[in-house]
């Protein structure tokens, strides 16, 4: 089992309600789609979020989203551990699923391989 950023499958739930074309290269393995940021709350479409040097999730209007990151992460990781995930594939440049990301983070220091996709 592996968990998948729901919007690489082609689910509308980026933060501008765009539709990602289903990525082709995916592993072929039982999968379960996750969006973290819907998990922890947050509406689609939402406003942009950057992360502020002091590790806070903002939004465009200033507004602090970090406790609903956080909520997300920490829902996908329950997946994985409900289901013995060992890997996941998540959405590169996403303040949630990127190299950054709050949820990549979680999940890597849990000892669950992280592998980002464009």
């Amino acid at each position: 089992m592996i968990i998948i950023s729901a919007c690489l499958l082609g689910i509308k739930c980026r933060y501008d309600g765009k539709r990602l074309k289903p990525r082709r290269k995916l592993p072929k393995e039982q999968i379960i789609p996750a969006c973290p940021e819907q998990l922890g709350g947050l509406s689609t479409p939402r406003l942009k979020v950057t992360i502020n040097a002091k590790g806070r999730v903002i939004n465009e209007k200033g507004e602090d989203v970090t406790r609903n990151f956080r909520l997300g992460a920490n829902e996908v990781l329950k997946i994985a551990r409900m289901f013995g995930v060992k890997k996941a594939f998540l959405k590169s440049d996403s303040p949630s699923c990127g190299s950054n990301g709050i949820t990549a983070k979680r999940l890597e220091r849990a000892g669950i391989k992280v592998v980002w996709v464009d």
